[in-house]
């Protein structure tokens, strides 16, 4: 069991409503019901048992002592959807959708993936309403997941995985696929954001892998086509998203720097804010997200960098698609939103980061922004990370502590003229195990000073973050919660409308269970505590980013 408290004050059983009877296609719930305790001010309290339904094998490997962790193993069929019967508590005040995005399937026929960013896209839903939860996975429907699945093949360049060519001529041919892009993957397999216009984007890091879906039934509706002259390949995975705009960042592989363009709602032109040129070589570092503040754009230049001879290669290199360049220093530039400005342009120390955090400008008594503040999930400057996520490596834990330290790391970045900014821990890694990643905070604080963030650490030993931990920054502590050989998702917080206070809301996370089961998991954003969870009819596959769809 977890190792905070789980407590459930009533049970009954809740009969599936006929608006998703249609659509559970074989996954039967009881129809048994009885009386339950309901708090009417707050919550509604359920519980049901599911029939679980008939598991498809998967080709894929077992590894020794026993199946393969349900986290790292391919979703089981294409699509479900069902009503959840609840243990626990469910706030009345949360209604909407989250939307969870991320590789679920590693196998094509007899062939198996390398990476976990590998995995064709699998979407995930938790809809709440009235304390109830309606619960759906379907795969996002790209091309290269339709092309593979109709070939029986790879037909796309993946993250570490390349198609097989028949002949030389075929080789040729898909190396000039390449560089127009054709060849590059749309899996939009990383994340999935909520515009400011209502529609909803899963997202990549290739520009063509933006794939418009419906939050209700999960359909693919089409490819996000942007209708700028910008050109390139590539962008961030991770854009600033918020009711007004979607500020992103196209790292430039031909003169090394990166443009930082905005798009408003109900817009699919980008327009240019600012180009940054890079100061290291020999290509841009690698953006897989950045961080704002009200009035600045920070743009990160990480020393591991994109690397042009990598993609031409057949087989993966120790870092993929990037070089670890530590000569060319690391850097981070800061830009006026307004202007276009670089008003900062640091040398800091080397980093490794997947995922920024949030930042902040600092201020001094007269109101005068000094410097910005930026925290990260930082990775002590080891590229080791990105060879840890081959699933092989997932899928064979013995026990060995083997998943390197990280820390939040925070960036201090002097607006004074000065050349070099700092790199530091925002507290003890210990006290989230030396494990970091896979945030969220409150997105009112979004840009602003805040003290709470939610994210992924670890409970050594393991070879992957498996713990859930609220980081307190200005005690400088954190709170954990742990089920014993559980993988838990990112954990992601919705406030609760009109609250006051930052951490006032809930914490929603899917869980991937070792015994193959897996379950939907509300946690208190105050308290850190077990509110509710709703198990699955079986386990699935480890996600990596969500959002919040509102109830209109």
């Amino acid at each position: 069991m977890a190792s905070l408290a789980f407590s459930a004050k009533g049970c009954c059983n809740m009969l599936v409503s006929d608006k998703y009877e249609h659509r559970r296609q074989g996954f039967r719930l009881s129809k048994a019901i009885c009386a339950g305790k309901r708090d009417t001010r707050d919550s509604v309290i359920t519980n049901v048992a599911t029939q679980m339904p008939p598991i498809i094998p998967s080709p894929e490997t077992d590894v020794v002592g026993g199946r393969n962790h349900v986290a790292w193993t391919s979703v089981r069929q294409e699509r479900w959807e069902g009503e959840l019967l609840v243990q626990g508590e469910i706030p009345l005040w949360l209604k909407g959708t989250y939307l969870r995005n991320g590789p679920g399937l590693w196998h094509i026929g007899n062939y198996n993936f390398r990476h976990l960013f590998d995995g064709y896209a699998t979407l995930v839903k938790l809809h709440f309403e009235n304390g109830r939860l309606v619960a759906g996975h379907r795969q996002i429907e790209s091309e290269a997941y339709k092309a593979a699945k109709k070939n029986k093949k790879l037909c796309f360049r993946e993250f570490s995985e390349v198609p097989k060519p028949d002949n030389f001529l075929a080789y040729i041919g898909d190396l000039a696929k390449l560089f127009s892009g054709a060849s590059l993957t749309d899996n939009a397999n990383t994340g999935v954001v909520n515009l400011g216009d209502g529609r909803v984007v899963c997202l990549t890091e290739t520009q063509k892998g933006s794939i418009i879906i419906d939050p209700e039934t999960l359909d693919t509706l089409g490819k996000f086509q942007y209708s700028d002259s910008l050109g390139g390949l590539i962008h961030s995975a991770h854009p600033i998203v918020t009711d007004t705009e979607f500020l992103t960042l196209l790292p430039d592989l031909l003169k090394p720097g990166y443009l930082v363009v905005r798009m408003e709602p109900g817009s699919n032109e980008r327009k240019v804010i600012g180009r940054v040129d890079c100061r290291g070589g020999p290509a841009p570092g690698w953006v897989h997200s950045f961080p704002v503040t009200e009035h600045y754009v920070i743009v990160p230049e990480m020393p591991l960098r994109y690397c042009a001879k990598n993609l031409l290669k057949a087989e993966p290199t120790p870092l993929y698609k990037f070089e670890w360049h530590p000569e060319s220093k690391g850097f981070m530039h800061v830009m006026c939103k307004a202007s276009g400005k670089i008003v900062a342009s640091v040398e800091v120390p080397l980093y490794v980061t997947f995922h920024f955090i949030n930042a902040y400008e600092e201020k001094d008594e007269e109101g005068r922004v000094t410097a910005v503040i930026a925290d990260c999930c930082e990775h002590n400057a080891d590229t080791t990370i990105l060879e840890k996520l081959r699933l092989q490596n997932l899928q064979s834990f013995m026990g060995m502590d083997v998943l390197p330290d990280a820390r939040v790391g925070r960036f201090i970045i002097p607006l004074d003229g000065s050349p070099y900014g700092k790199l530091e821990a925002a507290l003890d890694p210990d006290e989230h195990g030396k494990g970091m990643d896979m945030c969220s905070i409150n997105p009112k604080y979004l840009g602003k000073k805040y003290r709470y963030a939610y994210a992924c650490g670890a409970q050594r030993p393991c070879n992957f973050p498996n713990t859930l931990t609220k980081i307190d920054l200005v005690k400088k502590k954190a709170k954990n919660w742990h089920d014993e050989g559980a993988v838990p998702s990112e954990p992601f917080f919705v406030a609760r409308p009109g609250a006051t206070e930052e951490d006032d809301g809930v914490v929603i996370s899917m869980i991937s269970e070792k015994n193959g089961d897996g379950y939907a998991l509300l946690l208190d954003g105050s308290t850190f505590e077990e509110i509710a969870r709703a198990k699955f009819p079986y386990g699935l596959p480890y996600g990596l980013h969500g959002c919040w769809v509102p109830k209109k």
